[in-house]
């Protein structure tokens, strides 16, 4: 057995979601910084990442390709300070989201402790397209060119070499 999710013949194209799949499942399972999904509409949603202790020029929010990233590097203000005891995280983490094609960011803010980042998820049109039958083999090459469908051409008649007198 191959290690391909979608070996039916069925799933015509989805390559890209399993290369998502895996890409997600390599992400690290670390649990810093916490973080909650919760359904704000029914087309958005509200990604939050408790992030005490960062200020907003510590945080960086990045959309590579399908993936959204979060990045949070502090620096270190603890110059001169001593501590007695340290349970305060200062450290840096990066956090991966695949996102589905189409979700758009709302946007994103931090308060008090907590970034919140807003996705937006709309609505596809529902899109009916009539593919016509031809009746010859130019029905077969039905492609595209120039963004318009080939319709099928008649077949050529062919005439007898016989000249009528």
């Amino acid at each position: 057995m191959s290690g391909r999710l979608f070996t039916s013949p069925m799933f015509l194209g989805f390559d890209h979601l399993e290369q998502m799949l895996e890409r997600a499942s390599k992400t690290s399972s670390e649990g810093y910084p916490p973080y909650n999904i919760e359904q704000i509409s029914p087309t958005g949603l509200r990604i939050t990442l408790a992030v005490a202790g960062f200020a907003m020029e510590d945080l960086q929010i990045t959309q590579e390709d399908n993936q959204l990233v979060i990045r949070g590097r502090q620096t270190d203000d603890s110059e001169g300070r001593v501590f007695l005891h340290r349970g305060i995280a200062a450290r840096q983490f990066q956090r991966a989201f695949v996102l589905a094609e189409g979700i758009e960011i709302g946007g994103a803010w931090l308060d008090s402790g907590l970034l919140h980042i807003d996705l937006v998820r709309p609505q596809p049109e529902v899109r009916v397209k009539r593919i016509e039958i031809g009746r010859t083999e130019a029905g077969r090459r039905a492609g595209r060119e120039g963004g318009e469908l080939v319709k099928a051409r008649p077949a050529r008649v062919l005439r007898s070499a016989a000249v009528e007198e």
